[in-house]
């Protein structure tokens, strides 16, 4: 083997094994103990707060306009293709 694959080598080895030497810690010490309820949360700052009925009004929309701009495509792209076929019926003529 040449250096530069030993040396490839010896990187790779040493990426798969560094998380094995760090010691970490463990999930359940980082999170809270897990609720046995919902609990609704009351403490939201107002800059922070979004009304579902504004989020589901721009989904609603946004689908809407993607949709009707996607028939008017396919309108548009239909009256060119009965424009070409009126076209070539009065050249067959």
């Amino acid at each position: 083997m040449t250096r530069i694959c030993r040396a490839m080598l010896m990187v790779t080895a040493l990426i798969v094994a560094a998380p094995a030497m760090v010691p970490m810690m463990t999930v359940s010490a980082m999170q809270p103990p897990p609720q046995s309820e919902f609990v609704p949360v009351e403490d939201v700052p107002p800059g922070e707060q979004i009304p579902a009925f504004t989020m589901l009004g721009t989904a609603y929309g946004f689908v809407w306009v993607a949709l009707l701009v996607y028939v008017w495509s396919i309108a548009r792209r239909l009256q060119k293709v009965e424009a070409e076929l009126a076209d070539l019926e009065s050249r067959r003529k």
